[in-house]
């Protein structure tokens, strides 16, 4: 009888493996949120995002990475050797865990709780997941008295939830900006992550562009005779809508500038015209520039899965390049969370960057550069193309909560607002509670943007478009400029859902290129 009940408890278990690998099944798109103007704080209701996951990567993107290829055998107690390993390497992580006094400021402040009202998508609710099984191996209390100090056994259905819900945060920080002791949620998110791919349950979409990246330099895995096409087709449509044949350089030697840019401004719309504006700038300025073959990536998921080797290897194509290169200065193009990985981790993964001109020791983003060479009337331009549109701007959550631009405090808010306004003439920022450091994030961030997610991306979406409904509604707004590819990527994805045309979302180098004056200095 025993024998017969070990072989029931097996099948069992490996029935909830098997589910907790499977992809989710196909449903019907769900309701679009309706637009009224308003952020309202919803009522509870337990378990309503339980059900969106992403796809589990399989065995061979996994072991590409150095991750187990499927779920290991000992799956609790590797991932509680590698909790304790973080515990240990990030004393942050450790504080977190331990000075959470469930206050709720941070309740209503995350855009997946408000648009799913799933208590787990709180962002304490969230770090509970991850707070239970700390406390349950690492603490006295939830040791000695278990489920009465909230700790909870390592099973199969906790892994399936840490696997659901840790991919319903886009990692942007809106609540840790809220929160009295500052606890970073994004960071837990990322641990919890990490420890999901080291016992070998990792998510697909993330995971394969880093094997793209790690292959052949670029999320869209785009090789290099592809790239230099898309370049070409890009210098033909400028030349074919201006008549002045603006290049796009490609590994060039001893030039001024490297710019790094995300891969998707070499292909989609509307990323490849800020492609096209960078490349007006640096034309009209007399600029000798050049892109590079082998750092044709500015983004990094390596950070949305929290693993700093991944992170590493990634942005070593960036030193690879400048050293082949042997650029003078290093700018980054239109990216949110790859000007986040520039601006607060190259210097530590790759840097210093002591080959670069120390006059320019640092990255710069292409805002800061563009600004700066308009201030200085080395370009010239023409406001009034832009008059077609009323502008807002969209402020991404990597480059608000995370870095600067500048050398001023606010520089990433103030920058591309300056820049923006610049070049146009009609200008209207969004309500008070969703720009700045309290943005809201697209709702494609972090790893979400995948077709799978899309539920998860309309709903979590719908506190910025509730703001942009009221500046359409009342100044008449038809253009909100981005300096993100995943914000460009998002939007243009869900914003017909909501009845929003997807051309209503553009680049800032969108608005640069229309403006810029070509042809001879005066």
């Amino acid at each position: 009888m025993a024998e017969e009940i070990t072989t029931t408890e097996e099948k069992t278990v490996d029935k909830d493996i098997a589910a907790l690998l499977t992809s989710p099944p196909k449903r019907a798109p769900e309701p679009t949120p309706e637009l009224t103007g308003k952020i309202v704080k919803p009522k509870i209701v337990q378990g309503a995002a339980a059900h969106y996951k992403p796809h589990v990567a399989k065995p061979e993107i996994q072991e590409k990475l150095g991750f187990p290829g499927t779920l290991v055998e000992n799956w609790q107690e590797a991932a509680v050797a590698k909790m304790r390993e973080l515990l240990g390497k990030y004393k942050s992580l450790q504080v977190y865990m331990d000075i959470c006094v469930r206050c709720g400021s941070c309740t209503d402040k995350c855009q997946y709780f408000l648009s799913t009202r799933d208590p787990k998508n709180m962002p304490a609710g969230r770090a509970e997941l991850f707070r239970q099984v700390y406390r349950k191996y690492f603490t006295t209390e939830g040791k000695i008295f278990g489920k009465l100090a909230g700790a909870v056994d390592f099973d199969l259905s906790l892994l399936a939830e840490w696997y659901s819900y840790f991919h319903q945060c886009s990692q942007c920080r809106r609540c840790s900006l809220y929160c009295p002791y500052g606890i970073d949620t994004a960071e837990i998110s990322m641990a919890a992550r990490e420890i999901m791919d080291s016992i070998g349950l990792g998510q697909k979409y993330t995971n394969e562009i880093i094997g793209k990246v790690h292959e052949l330099g670029n999320n869209l895995g785009m090789n290099e005779a592809a790239l230099r096409n898309a370049i070409e087709f890009v210098e033909e449509e400028i030349e074919e809508d201006t008549g002045v044949p603006v290049k796009l350089p490609i590994n060039e030697e001893d030039a001024e500038v490297l710019l790094v840019t995300p891969s998707a401004d070499f292909f989609a719309t509307p990323h490849l015209e800020s492609l096209v504006g960078y490349a007006k700038v640096f034309h009209q300025a007399g600029i000798n520039w050049t892109l590079s073959t082998t750092a044709a990536e500015a983004g990094n998921f390596g950070m949305f899965v929290g693993s700093y080797y991944h992170m590493q290897k990634i942005a070593s194509r960036i030193k690879q390049a400048i050293e082949e290169l042997r650029p003078k200065r290093l700018v980054v193009g239109e990216c949110g969370h790859a000007w986040r990985v520039a601006y607060a981790f190259w210097n530590t993964l790759i840097g210093p960057f002591d080959m670069l001109n120390q006059k320019y020791p640092r990255p710069q983003h292409i805002c800061e550069f563009t600004l700066d060479l308009i201030n200085r009337g080395a370009l010239k331009i023409d406001k009034s193309a832009n008059d077609e549109f009323v502008v807002t701007f969209h402020d991404s959550c990597n480059v608000a909560r995370a870095t600067r631009m500048g050398d001023k405090p606010g520089g990433q808010f103030d920058i591309p607002r300056e820049l923006i306004k610049a070049v146009t003439n009609k200008y209207v920022d969004m309500e008070y509670d969703t720009i700045r450091e309290r943005t809201f994030c697209c709702g494609g961030g972090g790893g979400l943007l995948t077709d799978e997610l899309i539920d998860v991306r309309v709903k979590g979406a719908m506190p910025r478009m509730q703001a942009l409904h009221n500046v359409m509604e009342t100044h008449g707004v038809n253009f909100m400029a981005l300096i993100c590819a995943i914000c460009k990527a998002q939007f243009t994805k869900i914003m017909p859902k909501y009845g929003i045309p997807m051309e209503v979302a553009g680049g800032v180098h969108q608005l640069v290129g229309r403006a810029i004056v070509l042809g001879a200095k005066e």
